[in-house]
């Protein structure tokens, strides 16, 4: 999954994380109670990733690759 976070406050890693990980379980077909299971781990694991490169609320905009594992900064500001 890659998506990028543009951060101009302290919710908004936060925010994306969880807007991309709707986006992808728009696709699956289960049960809302399987659905929120998928989410919390999802979310927890994408954290732990971003934790990496992210400590506070940073001024910049990256894009976060998580198959690959990777943070690329697009701008700072």
């Amino acid at each position: 999954m890659k998506f990028k976070v543009q951060m101009k406050d302290p919710d908004a890693l936060i925010e994306c994380i969880n807007d991309a990980i709707e986006k992808e379980l728009e696709q699956v077909d289960l049960s809302s109670e399987e659905i929120d299971l998928i989410r919390e781990i999802r979310v927890e694991k994408v954290i732990s990733i971003c934790k990496r490169w992210f400590e506070y609320g940073e001024y910049i905009t990256v894009e976060i690759d998580t198959e690959n594992e990777t943070c690329t900064i697009l701008n700072k500001y």
